[in-house]
């Protein structure tokens, strides 16, 4: 719970960075308290779940990444980076370790939803090896478009292996 006002701070209520999340921006603390609470529950039901991103030199809390198992052997996965990091290559950093751990894990499946004008999410996703796969009718609100009905988006599959 100690993260709640950092998580909130450094970019769950950034309003800049949230037209392709697909979670409301944090309008409190304690949006970013019920985060917190998610991600204890994440971690009670499966090997994996919410993570955050904190920087290597001064420790600043600068992101989030993350599983949503579905099954044993199947993970979604995202990000978001403080809107201050952006461009330094920290997204592609953490996925590319989310990715590492999914091998760890022996996931079978690990993809990640994009919105098809995010393209900067796109070349992220696909630095770290994900590759658009045909998924018609796949659909997501983005509830900080300003748009309420859900919006088509792109379905992107880790062409990695699990390891022996």
């Amino acid at each position: 719970m100690s993260d709640a006002p950092e998580v909130f701070s450094a970019y769950a209520s950034d309003r800049s960075i949230g037209q392709y999340l697909a979670w409301p921006i944090h309008e409190s603390v304690d949006d970013s308290r019920d985060f917190v609470t998610f991600s204890d529950a994440a971690w009670r039901t499966a090997p994996g779940g919410p993570y955050l991103v904190f920087h290597k030199e001064d420790g600043a809390l600068i992101g989030s990444t993350g599983l949503a198992f579905e099954s044993d052997d199947c993970a979604s996965t995202g990000y978001v980076i403080a809107r201050t990091y952006w461009g330094r290559g920290f997204a592609t950093e953490a996925l590319r370790a989310i990715t590492e751990l999914s091998a760890a894990v022996r996931l079978e499946r690990l993809y990640a939803l994009c919105h098809p004008a995010n393209a900067a999410s796109i070349k992220v996703l696909q630095k770290c090896d994900f590759e658009r796969e045909a998924n018609p009718g796949a659909a997501c609100v983005f509830p900080n478009s300003g748009i309420a009905a859900p919006q088509a988006v792109e379905s992107y599959v880790w062409r990695g292996q699990p390891t022996e």
